[in-house]
């Protein structure tokens, strides 16, 4: 009785994790469309494809900021294309850089993912 009591009283209160995950991804996202408007990753399909998924996960940041489910979901989903696209760019170039960002992507996955982060959401 008082767990429940506690995680309705906790509902629509955000933890400190989710918002510095909001940042950095923020920050990541923001880095990642200006890099393709600059065609770092070309003119064509590369670049729009990139834009695409920046939109997208920007919404998604601003809608976990918020606290909305669909937000977490765009947020969840973006960290999980991260940790798998930093991997295979380390297998292929075997730069540690990418490897250590695909790990923080899969932290960030496995955080978000827990049962105190999902209460919260509306």
């Amino acid at each position: 009785m008082a767990e429940e009591q506690e995680r309705i009283a906790a509902k629509g209160q955000m933890l400190p994790g989710v918002a510095a995950i909001c940042l950095f991804l923020l920050l990541l996202t923001m880095l990642n469309a200006f890099a393709a408007l600059q065609n770092t990753f070309g003119v064509g399909v590369g670049k729009y494809g990139v834009l695409a998924i920046c939109t997208l996960l920007a919404g998604g940041i601003f809608g976990l900021l918020r606290l909305r489910r669909w937000g977490w979901s765009l947020v969840l989903a973006g960290c999980l294309m991260l940790c798998a696209g930093d991997l295979f760019f380390y297998q292929k170039t075997h730069a540690i850089f990418f490897l250590v960002r695909g790990l923080f992507g899969l932290l960030f996955f496995l955080y978000l993912v827990r049962t105190e982060v999902r209460d919260r959401l509306h």
